[in-house]
């Protein structure tokens, strides 16, 4: 039969306080700047204008990857590996390669 995928949502995280607001903020701010180009389009503003600010978004998404990324290679890849989970490192690999897309 076929190979059983592992949804994401089916593993969990525990995140510090600390973690998860940092996180939270910067999503939050993120989604002010897309609602920000929203209101760009629908005021008619000039396309490079909204480009810029589409590549702001752009880059704030690559840092929030960046931080998540860091994050989850000192954490959850550092306990798997030290438990012997070495499988972690093929999902790693493929989450890389996604990123890298």
């Amino acid at each position: 039969m076929g190979e059983t995928k592992q949804c994401c949502c089916q593993r969990k995280k525990e995140r510090t306080p600390e973690e998860y607001k940092k996180l939270v903020h910067r999503l939050n701010r993120i989604e002010g700047q897309v609602r920000g180009i929203r209101g760009m389009v629908e005021k008619g503003v000039y396309c490079p204008d909204i480009l810029v600010q589409s590549a702001a978004v752009t880059a704030a998404m690559n840092a929030f990857n960046r931080e998540l990324l860091s994050d989850h290679i000192r954490t959850c890849v550092v306990d798997d590996i030290r438990e012997g989970n070495d499988e972690t490192i093929d999902e790693l690999l493929k989450t890389l390669q996604k990123l890298m897309r």
